[in-house]
């Protein structure tokens, strides 16, 4: 297959594109740097120059592609609703360019709120004009289903995790580190589902040679991890005081600090053959280095 590619040197991103090319499929990617287009380039893939912005560009790559991948987003969480409708536009404009054809769009999502208090399925959508869930690609990609698109989410865990980790668990280092404490909501029993980056990186390959048939896969190679052992394992790395915190004590990420959102991958596993075999989080966050600095 020709895969269009959105955030093809994100964290999750290299990993997808570089099984894609070991599976002998072609990649083009969206870059939107010299620095960006260099590293895939040398990877073998092709590179299309632009951001999420263009969304003309963005539908002429997806048009000419046998199957696009969106995986870009900008984690910035102070600007978070801008960020989300940025997404939005740029789904938008790729499933346009797909509307008559039978070419599978799969759009990245997260696990996080999806449900409260019990494990999610693939079957669970999520909730319509929450404030506290503003992404809107899940409702951006059900008005494109309905349209006739071949589109499907694949929602990730919060905790894609390994070394050189640059999402949620770096966040949450972050936090401990600038207020001296690495804290938890509560009795911290609250629980987050994880993956790590390789698993996360080849589940879109996986779903892309099932067939896409289903309207959204879990990228859940564990269930869900409490939230106060996962305090406890960054407190140990950074030797910080591991203590219970208000929400608010996580500043723009208050609510997803007091989530309790596991997941389950059951159907996505039985659907696509996918296995994952990375290490789990807290074998991850107990490797020595995994926090640098």
């Amino acid at each position: 297959m020709r895969v269009f590619m959105t955030g093809a040197t994100g964290w999750v991103g290299k990993v997808a594109v570089d099984d894609l090319l070991g599976a002998g499929h072609q990649v083009v990617a969206l870059s939107r740097s010299d620095e960006k287009a260099a590293q895939l380039t040398a990877k073998g893939a092709e590179v299309v120059r632009g951001t999420l912005d263009d969304v003309d560009l963005l539908a002429d790559a997806a048009g000419k592609a046998d199957a696009v991948i969106h995986l870009a987003f900008d984690h910035d969480f102070s600007r978070f609703a801008d960020n989300a409708e940025q997404e939005r536009k740029a789904i938008e404009a790729m499933g346009g360019a797909l509307v008559g054809t039978d070419k599978p769009l799969l759009y990245t999502a997260g696990l996080l709120l999806l449900t409260e208090g019990r494990v999610s399925a693939e079957t669970d959508m999520p909730p319509v004009f929450d404030p506290n869930f503003p992404r809107m690609n899940e409702t951006a990609g059900l008005a494109l289903s309905e349209k006739g698109v071949r589109v499907a989410a694949v929602r990730l865990a919060p905790s894609v995790h390994g070394m050189g980790d640059q999402m949620f668990m770096a966040f949450m280092a972050g936090i401990a580190r600038a207020t001296g404490v690495s804290a938890y909501v509560g009795d911290g029993s609250n629980r987050w589902p994880a993956i790590h980056v390789s698993d996360a990186g080849k589940l879109y390959r996986k779903v892309l040679e099932s067939g896409v048939t289903a309207r959204a896969y879990h990228g859940a190679a564990e269930e869900g991890v409490s939230f106060k052992d996962i305090a406890e394992a960054i407190g140990h790395a950074l030797n910080l005081p591991v203590e219970p915190r208000p929400a608010e004590h996580f500043g723009a990420l208050a609510v997803f600090a007091a989530a309790n959102s596991p997941a389950s991958s059951a159907l996505t596993r039985e659907i696509t053959g996918w296995k994952p075999t990375g290490p789990t989080l807290l074998e991850d966050l107990a490797t020595p280095g995994y926090f640098p600095g």
